[in-house]
């Protein structure tokens, strides 16, 4: 089995290698830039989408233009991989099982710049704690915390918050896993708890943004009283980019604790299909209609993703993959209405957010624990079905079922 895995380091670069980054990093900005515009109009004009190929013949001749001379300084490996990554990023878009956004330009401004070196074998070395990077970038230290394993295929060089780091996305041969665990559960993902399992185990949430919300709203006052642009503008707007990444960070950290140790002591998890974006849209409506309970709505929505959902599943589905266990996605329709005991479903069984008694039996129980046995059941439900059906279950990973499947 082939596993493909990423280890990230802080990056040190000298001044001048640091120089020499935020100018590969700008001109890969810019080609990004130059290709939305330059696609998006032939899309526009009723032309078809460039092939990967086709774009980089394409720069090849944007780099002849006297205008653009300046790309000449760039690594044209970084150019045609950011090329690559737009068509990738229109691909996606126009993928309707994806309902992917359309690719955005790049602003300078946000601070998230990356370049990507292929073809690691042949033109990167990597020595302990440092790696040598073509263009003229040399040996660039880096903070080691753990070693790398595997095959490097390519190297990310990416700034958040004027920090720069290096990701090596590595490739290793592992026998098929066999999960140590032979249990299933269910996972009900919420906002007052970040988790309730099936089994009654409960992850409270961390909630890195609201503790932090009042520091955040501080310094973007401050922000707003200095002149743009200007020195202190400048140091104001870094700190609060930290900020940012620091919540994320806090975030991040605690969702890799939580999932390890669900992943680890489950071999099948079945979660709720959510559409967190559409979950989390705005409320504020259009200027002729405007919207309903906007400021409640935009509170909900702040919870919902300050939870991180996505990556909450995100790091099940690669998880249960490596270790040889599944991620079961169901439909999540009526799952906290739905008596876990005689299975009667109405609104009226969940009195409030945490208490759940059913109309007609009269069983009792923790809303988000009943949501949960709910969840498992139909995951049982579905395994089932596709037995009797003669349809087995895929090797390990994550399998989306369709609504009809999934409400047997």
């Amino acid at each position: 089995m082939l596993i493909v895995k990423a280890f990230k380091y802080r990056l040190e670069p000298t001044n001048a290698q640091a120089q020499r980054l935020r100018q590969m990093c700008g001109c890969a900005r810019f080609i990004w830039n130059y290709g939305l515009a330059e696609t998006q109009r032939m899309l526009d004009a009723g032309q078809k989408l460039p092939t990967a190929f086709a774009l980089n013949k394409m720069l090849t001749a944007w780099k002849g233009l006297p205008e653009l001379a300046f790309l000449s300084e760039a690594y044209t490996d970084n150019l045609q991989q950011k090329l690559k990554d737009l068509h990738e990023a229109w691909k996606r878009c126009f993928d309707k099982r994806l309902a992917a956004k359309k690719p955005v330009f790049k602003h300078k401004s946000k601070g998230n710049d990356s370049i990507r070196f292929v073809n690691f074998d042949k033109y990167c070395q990597l020595d302990r704690k440092r790696v040598k990077l073509p263009s003229g970038l040399g040996w660039v230290k880096f903070r080691q915390s753990r070693a790398v394993v595997g095959k490097i295929k390519n190297a990310t060089v990416s700034q958040h918050a004027g920090g720069w780091y290096i990701s090596f996305q590595v490739e290793t041969e592992v026998e098929m896993p066999v999960h140590p665990s032979t249990s299933a559960i269910g996972l009900d993902a919420g906002i007052s708890k970040l988790a309730t399992l099936s089994d009654g185990t409960v992850f409270e949430p961390v909630n890195s943004f609201k503790n932090n919300q009042a520091k955040l709203a501080r310094l973007q006052r401050q922000l707003a009283r200095k002149v743009k642009f200007s020195a202190n503008w400048k140091k104001q707007k870094a700190k609060i980019s930290r900020l940012h990444v620091h919540i994320a960070n806090i975030r991040r950290d605690y969702l890799h604790k939580v999932t390890t140790t669900i992943s680890k002591n489950h071999a099948m998890i079945v979660i709720e299909d959510l559409k967190v974006s559409s979950m989390s849209k705005s409320a504020k409506g259009t200027k002729e209609k405007h919207g309903r309970n906007v400021n409640a709505k935009s509170g909900l929505n702040r919870s919902i993703l300050d939870q991180g959902w996505y990556e909450l599943r995100r790091q099940l589905e690669y998880k249960q993959s490596w270790l040889g266990g599944q991620v079961l996605a169901i439909n999540p329709a009526y799952t906290s209405q739905k008596c876990a005991c005689c299975g009667h479903t109405h609104k009226d069984n969940r009195q409030s957010q945490s208490r759940f008694i059913c109309i007609t039996c009269g069983y009792q129980e923790n809303a988000d624990i009943n949501g949960a046995r709910n969840i498992l059941a139909a995951g049982h439900a579905v395994l089932a079905c596709e037995v009797n059906g003669a349809l087995m279950p895929s090797a390990a990973g994550t399998r989306r079922l369709s609504n009809q499947v999934a409400t047997l």
